[in-house]
């Protein structure tokens, strides 16, 4: 139950981790700060309700708890809700049920670190990116990201920082290419009053404000030569000294690099310092442009149109499959941004709960997009179009697994399996 738990909630746009003993999973409440805990009461090492008593006595800030009960223990979980407990779920349970209140839970205690219930997305090279996070989080002092702009760079790097930081160490962003370089090394490095013409007061610096915490510089390639000498003596001592100070001030920080350029090309041409290019290339994570995981461009319109219907609950909007294929065909060079602000044009724009392609696009699709969907199409073709958009996203919700999609469908496998192979979707495991 375990593992499909784990894919049934990434696929609701949460990010999981499973620990298997109660003993882990003391460990990483410990170590990290989460929005809701689902928890059995029967686990291998110990008692559930047990452990939920002593980390209530022990750990400030815990959680929300959902315990999982059989019927032979509602017993006990009403004692558990008596001491504190959220709420609770009878085996066996409707996972949609499950979802709902997990949801309230988390919303309810408060997403961390500004992420709120998005994840990377659904395709395998997303998914791979997202597992390795924490263990990254765990280890590496450095983390260099590259991707296009708007491939969400940044949302991996405040990942690492919830799984790395919790509640106990800020994480500090900042732009490079945004600070003039005449600017950039009172920012980092803070000044002391009357430092220069204007400083009124003594300001911490961005390297100050990160200490025990996590520092973003996005389009790291974009740093001054100057200031990278600066910056890498920083990282190496741990240490800085404000401008027109002497005192030297501790900055201990775990650094996340991001960059759309190549800095090994930037290394080899003379633009970049080469120490420091090693210094910050510890573990590089790639994440691929949105034209190369179109699970994920699927994945994203529908998130982003529940969460319009969400903050606008009289104006829900639905996105029409045509509409869709032909989103999946268009190139988004601006990646999961652009597509973010798409939608909340096309939800903006719709003059009716269907997403047309004129919302999107403003025009012709075969001008935008390269496609041949015209208007001529039958009742049939459309609600075949219908059918097959909602069979593979209940295949999606559930993992892949028919049985479980079958259920939810309220049909036997047999007849999903025959309406797979009719309108040609693939199933896990099928060539």
């Amino acid at each position: 139950m375990g593992e499909s738990l784990v894919q049934l909630f990434r696929l609701e746009g949460f990010a999981v981790d499973w620990c298997r003993t109660a003993a882990a999973g003391a460990e990483a409440l410990a170590a990290h700060r989460y929005s809701a805990v689902v928890s059995d009461i029967r686990l291998p090492d110990r008692n559930g309700g047990d452990l939920f008593l002593d980390l209530k006595e022990t750990l400030t800030g815990l959680p929300p708890f959902l315990f999982m009960t059989a019927f032979g223990t509602i017993d006990r979980a009403v004692e558990l809700l008596k001491a504190g407990a959220a709420d609770y779920v009878t085996k066996p349970f409707d996972v949609d049920v499950l979802v709902q209140k997990v949801r309230g839970l988390a919303e309810g205690y408060g997403a961390v670190s500004d992420i709120g219930d998005q994840s990377l997305g659904v395709s395998p090279a997303m998914k791979r990116i997202a597992e390795s996070i924490p263990r990254l989080a765990r280890h590496a002092a450095a983390l260099l990201i590259t991707g296009e702009s708007g491939a969400g760079k940044e949302h991996v790097a405040k990942l690492f920082h919830h799984h790395a930081i919790g509640a106990t160490g800020e994480f500090v962003a900042v732009n490079c290419a945004s600070i003039p370089e005449s600017l950039m090394e009172s920012e980092l490095f803070g000044y002391e009053r009357g430092a220069f013409t204007g400083a009124v007061k003594a300001k911490r610096g961005l390297f100050e404000q990160a200490h025990q915490g996590i520092l973003f510089l996005d389009e790291i390639g974009e740093m001054p030569l100057s200031m990278q000498a600066k910056m890498l003596r920083v990282l190496q001592d741990k240490r800085l000294t404000r401008l027109g100070g002497e005192k030297a001030i501790t900055a201990d920080f775990r650094l996340v690099c991001a960059t759309h350029r190549d800095l090994r090309a930037m290394v080899d041409a003379g633009q970049f310092r080469e120490d420091l290019y090693y210094r910050i290339h510890v573990i590089h994570l790639r994440i691929p442009p949105l034209r190369e995981r179109p699970e994920d461009i699927r994945w994203f319109v529908r998130h982003f149109v529940e969460e319009f219907n969400h903050a606008h609950s009289g104006e829900r909007r639905r996105i029409d499959p045509r509409t869709e294929q032909a989103l999946l065909s268009y190139a988004w060079p601006g990646n999961v941004r652009e597509l973010k602000h798409a939608v909340e044009r096309a939800c903006i724009l719709s003059n009716g709960p269907l997403l047309g392609a004129e919302a999107f696009f403003g025009g012709s699709l075969d001008d935008e997009v390269g496609t041949s969907q015209g208007s001529s199409e039958s009742l049939a073709e459309y609600l075949m179009a219908c059918e097959r958009d909602y069979l593979s996203l209940i295949l999606e919700r559930h993992g892949g697994h028919m049985t479980h999609a079958a259920e939810a469908l309220g049909i036997t496998r047999k007849t999903l399996w025959e309406k797979l192979r009719r309108l040609g979707i693939k199933a896990r495991g099928e060539p």
